[in-house]
């Protein structure tokens, strides 16, 4: 069982988490239900798969929930660019958060692949 509180990923994914709820708050209300909810709910996804699979007995389950957490980074990046596309976030900002989403992934994937399943 891992110490989540300690991983540098769900500090960082913590971290994104706050942001993207910052940069959501100036979206357009009628995106409420749309963009800004899933973006919302794909970055709450990634610190909360980090705690809950530190949570398992076993480092297989744990590695399928860094799997979950990696796919939510994914979605996001996606969301990102089509709020770019709409005009609701600068581009240079949408980049600026990719990159931070780049290095969460890489992170995950290189505690992931440490894990011995």
């Amino acid at each position: 069982m891992h110490q989540f509180k300690e991983l540098g990923i769900w500090k960082k994914s913590r971290a994104f988490c706050s942001e993207i709820y910052t940069i959501t708050s100036n979206f357009p209300s009628d995106e409420k239900f749309g963009l800004t909810n899933q973006l919302r709910r794909a970055s709450v996804s990634i610190p909360s798969n980090i705690a809950e699979g530190s949570s398992r007995n076993s480092n297989k389950d744990f590695s399928r929930f860094l799997e979950i957490a990696i796919g939510s980074a994914y979605e996001i990046e996606t969301q990102l660019l089509i709020a770019s596309d709409l005009g609701f976030i600068h581009q240079e900002k949408s980049e600026s958060l990719i990159i931070q989403l780049e290095q969460i992934i890489k992170m995950t994937s290189k505690f992931r692949s440490t894990l011995k399943v």
